[in-house]
């Protein structure tokens, strides 16, 4: 069996649709019904019942599946240690980050990286979650978070603090002695629910002084500058705004945490092993702006 054929199998399986696993592949549908197709008739077993509801596993497919998915964890490890043995400054690293880490912070960090290893090529990957560094779709993870997944090593960098902002058109008009609770809030959807500060924020201003939502730092942020009402912000982006002034002093209950992190397969690899080094020690001269620390 050729090892194609088995991926394309898996991505039908797991989507149940053509469609959803030509997205998964990057490939088009009809790519996708030609390779299963010659699949079956090859090995003469029938794999998926073709449904109104989309493609359903049958009893030989579950079969397939379970064995195919034993030979891609294979394939991913050799693929993972064969990566981490590569001992060239040169290729292809791919860094996934936050949207939010890129805006006016990442940006001159990578500039130095790319500027002292101009053979490494970054391909950096803007995606509010983590990406699988298990399955190569990234090598490096530059992320805010309290908890790490476990299958990855790295490094904690600082604390990320976060503190309540508004522009100072909005804190005039409302008066600088005003409570608290008393302010209008602009407020994180549900997707943001798990941040300690969005917690906090839904502590403190309760529902009924919400006037805005959104699932972005980045439009919490727009919205503060625009004089809509109080957010609450990582501080790097808060105290680094010139349309933004601090309402409280950054809470250490708030605080998640920025990490450097790889697999383990992968922490030997040279490129690998360089941008995490560089990356570590240039992020270091901005930890007071991460911290909220006003003081340096």
């Amino acid at each position: 069996m050729d090892w194609d054929d088995l991926r394309i199998f898996l991505a039908v399986a797991r989507e149940g649709s053509l469609s959803g696993a030509a997205r998964t592949l990057g490939v088009n549908h009809s790519t996708v019904f030609r390779r299963i197709k010659g699949f079956e008739d090859q090995i003469g077993v029938r794999l998926f019942d073709r449904m109104p509801s989309g493609y359903a596993l049958t009893v030989a497919g579950t079969e397939m599946q379970e064995t195919a998915e034993r030979m891609e964890e294979e394939v991913e490890w050799l693929d993972r240690r064969i990566a981490g043995q590569d001992l060239r400054l040169s290729g292809e690293i791919v860094v996934t980050t936050a949207d939010t880490l890129v805006d006016g912070f990442l940006g001159p960090h990578l500039r130095g990286f790319c500027d002292a290893f101009p053979g490494i090529k970054v391909d950096l990957i803007l995606d509010a979650q983590f990406y699988n560094l298990s399955k190569r779709q990234a090598d490096i993870a530059i992320r805010p978070t309290l908890s790490p997944p476990e299958t990855l090593v790295g490094r904690r960098l600082c604390a990320v603090a976060f503190a309540c902002y508004a522009a100072p058109s909005y804190l005039a008009a409302i008066g600088p002695e005003t409570d608290l609770q008393d302010h209008r809030w602009i407020g994180p959807d549900e997707s943001l629910a798990h941040l300690a500060a969005a917690q906090w924020q839904r502590g403190v201003a309760g529902e009924g002084r919400v006037q805005m939502r959104c699932n972005n730092l980045l439009g919490l942020r727009s919205a503060a500058v625009a004089g809509l009402g109080v957010a609450t912000l990582p501080c790097f982006m808060g105290d680094a705004d010139s349309g933004l002034t601090r309402v409280t002093a950054p809470d250490p209950a708030l605080a998640s945490a920025l990490w450097l992190l790889t697999h383990q397969d992968l922490r030997n690899t040279a490129r690998v092993r360089a941008f995490l080094d560089y990356m570590a020690q240039s992020l270091a001269s901005d930890i007071d702006l991460m911290e909220g620390d006003r003081s340096g």
